[in-house]
């Protein structure tokens, strides 16, 4: 089943969507912390903060990253849980690259590696991970069910899928602040910070497009994943997904 996400692409509808967003990643890595701390005007930091603390009940020795950008999940992810090691995978390493440097300041070496993945076909072994996670980064997947299905393999039985994700609020008034917010502050912001422009007006396309809630709960179901939970963050303007790998 395709899902209509899949084909909100950042440049040219005719494209496969994995080249474009490398593509778009890889031209915005430069400018893109910078420009994601003025977008979310910072709170971004609890929504991450909050959905890592539910990984503490789990085992998580062992952590997948995944569409990890310039590395700050897997940063805080270190800093919240202690793992032994946590993987940070992207398709974009211009995003890395900067990730690598930051990894590099904090002497996070041995604890956090980066590698050129594809999340529809991941290089790792079965039931290799305590957790999964990704952190606004599913919408960008091309095929969604071959990567939750990619996801769930390498989880070790037991294991977590932890996702966060940008959602459409759906009550009034802060769905009308959002509408406003990403059709005229979102472009002025991108062009004051030098950013690509299409980059900032693929976020509102491709998060409208974006199954979401319970729609979003069920294709976890139907990949096998089991135990689905959301949770909604300053009144859905994002949410966190909590999956597991069935034990049998």
């Amino acid at each position: 089943m395709a899902y209509k996400v899949e084909k909100v692409n950042p440049y040219n509808p005719d494209q496969p969507k994995k080249d474009q967003v490398r593509r778009m990643f890889d031209k915005i890595a430069p400018s893109y912390d910078r420009m994601n701390g003025a977008m979310s005007l910072g709170i971004d930091n609890y929504w991450r903060y909050d959905a890592l603390k539910v990984l503490r009940k789990y085992p998580h020795k062992e952590l997948l990253d995944i569409a990890t950008g310039t590395g700050d999940f897997a940063i805080l992810a270190q800093k919240i849980l202690q793992p032994e090691k946590i993987i940070a995978v992207d398709i974009s390493e211009g995003m890395m690259n900067i990730g690598k440097e930051k990894v590099k300041a904090k002497g996070l070496q041995h604890i956090i590696n980066f590698e050129v993945e594809d999340c529809a076909n991941l290089t790792f072994a079965d039931n290799s991970f305590d957790a999964a996670t990704v952190a606004f980064g599913v919408r960008n997947f091309e095929e969604i069910d071959r990567s939750f299905r990619e996801v769930l393999r390498v989880l070790r039985p037991g294991g977590v899928f932890l996702f966060l994700e940008l959602t459409t609020p759906q009550e009034t008034p802060i769905k009308q602040l959002y509408t406003t917010y990403t059709q005229y502050v979102m472009p002025v912001l991108s062009g004051i910070l030098a950013t690509e422009q299409r980059a900032y007006s693929y976020l509102p396309e491709s998060i409208a497009a974006f199954p979401q809630g319970r729609e979003m709960m069920l294709i976890l179901k139907k990949n096998g994943f089991t135990n689905i939970r959301l949770r909604r963050y300053t009144l859905g303007i994002a949410t966190l997904y909590i999956a597991e790998k069935p034990v049998n």
